[in-house]
């Protein structure tokens, strides 16, 4: 995401772009092509709400400054309520297609394993940095990268669903048409199963990690084993909770939980299990997930996993340009940044991308404003989180600066992020006109 964004930012200013696509000659457990922005777990951009969601308002930001992964994403939106769901793979081929149309851009499909000496880079190595340039940073550096593992949620192939069971509904009937209103499959739990489906969780056989291998888990993406384990309550209240659904079959009986799947392809074909990443074993996701009612004959597309993901201590090591203090020819972008979430990479790579093509051009580009979402997120990462503790971070609205006048609690929450939207969309505007090639 991030690098297809940055090349796209940078071409589109009038550089020169070479792009360094290491797949598929080189391939890694997660992805399955050679295609530039793939999306390897989930299919959703998430909030696409501009005026009261932080992520939301960095889709609208995006999309002010031409994001060819914004754009891209309107292409091939999939009903999701009020989330920005794409069908992953004519997205991603239309991200390719898009690049390599540019007469000023070209692929290069090979690995980078060393860190160049000259020339104007920027890194973008996705959620899967190659082990041999990860020694490579780490040599430079001179710093452990801190590290955190991830998890990939399972596919359901839709006709294997039995809707005699499930029922089409998005929480709260969110969405302006009747599609939308029905963009979740919902397969309900009474007690006992849930109770049953959590013993079996529990009990299943889970991925082992390699001797010395240790990280954390990022708590926006946590295994739905490890979320069970923090206690038996816990995924009811959060992937599986059953309000704002009611079903259909039986009206009168509400769910003690529901376990909802969205949609993951244009057909309707494919159906992802919304926040159940996991790190079980395939053969024990099977079994514990055709426990769920609804799923007993379940047909996977592709089963869940989990990955170790390499991020930059970035406060320390990153300037305000995102340049490595130590070399900057060398940029960095997404989610090794310690940013989490496509939407977030994609926005770090619009902001490199603009950035060093600045620098090559010989132009002034005004500084991020700190009160836009992009300004937030940069000012997190170089310089604004504790570098002793830091760790990935989506956007949120405690990266925001206070609004003066507006006052804090639960009931002035949706004033508040009002503010916020529209103090950001104000700085944002001025910083695209201000620059000296349009948006």
């Amino acid at each position: 995401m991030a690098g297809s964004e940055a090349a796209w930012q940078a071409a589109r200013q009038g550089v020169d772009v070479v792009i360094h696509e290491m797949r598929p000659k080189v391939e890694t457990f997660a992805h399955r092509t050679g295609n530039l922005a793939e999306m390897v777990c989930s299919n959703s951009f998430r909030s696409d709400d501009h005026e009261q969601n932080a992520v939301g308002l960095l889709h609208w930001e995006m999309r002010q400054a031409d994001s060819l992964i914004m754009h891209t994403a309107a292409e091939h939106r999939l009903p999701a309520g009020g989330a920005l769901a794409v069908d992953r793979d004519p997205f991603s081929e239309t991200v390719t297609a898009r690049l390599r149309a540019l007469p000023n851009v070209r692929v290069s499909y090979e690995e980078i394993t060393e860190l160049p000496s000259d020339g104007h880079w920027i890194f973008a190595t996705g959620p899967l940095t190659s082990g041999a340039l990860g020694k490579a940073l780490q040599q430079q550096t001179g710093a452990e990268a801190l590290a955190f593992f991830d998890a990939i949620a399972p596919i359901v192939y839709f006709d294997t669903i039995d809707m005699d069971v499930a029922w089409l509904q998005s929480r709260y009937d969110k969405g302006e048409t009747e599609e939308e209103q029905k963009a979740y499959i919902n397969c309900p739990m009474t007690k006992e199963q849930y109770e049953g489906f959590i013993d079996a969780l529990l009990a299943a056989e889970k991925t082992e990690f390699h001797e010395g291998e240790t990280a954390g888990y990022f708590d926006g993406c946590l295994p739905i084993e490890v979320m069970a384990e923090r206690g038996r309550e816990t995924l009811r209240h959060g992937p599986m909770k059953p309000i704002g659904l009611t079903n259909p079959h039986n009206p009168e009986q509400k769910a003690y939980a529901v376990v909802q799947l969205r949609r993951d392809n244009a057909l309707g074909t494919l159906y992802n299990i919304v926040g159940f990443q996991t790190k079980m074993k395939y053969g024990a996701q099977t079994e514990v997930f055709r426990r769920i009612p609804g799923l007993e004959n379940a047909s996977f597309a592709r089963l869940g996993g989990i990955h170790r993901n390499t991020f930059l201590n970035s406060p320390t090591l990153l300037d305000a340009q995102m340049r490595l203090r130590a070399r900057p020819n060398l940029r960095f972008a997404g989610q090794i940044t310690g940013v989490e979430g496509y939407v977030e990479s994609a926005s770090m790579g619009l902001l490199a991308g603009r950035m060093a093509a600045a620098e090559i051009l010989g132009r002034e580009l005004p500084a991020v404003p700190q009160d836009s979402a992009h300004g937030a997120l940069i000012h997190h990462i170089t310089g604004g989180a504790e570098a002793k503790t830091f760790q990935p971070m989506n956007v949120n609205f405690g990266l925001f600066r206070p609004l003066e006048g507006l006052r804090g609690g639960r009931r002035g929450r949706k004033e508040r992020y009002k503010g916020y939207t529209d103090r950001a969309k104000t700085v944002w505007q001025e910083w695209l006109a201000a620059q000296e090639v349009p948006a």
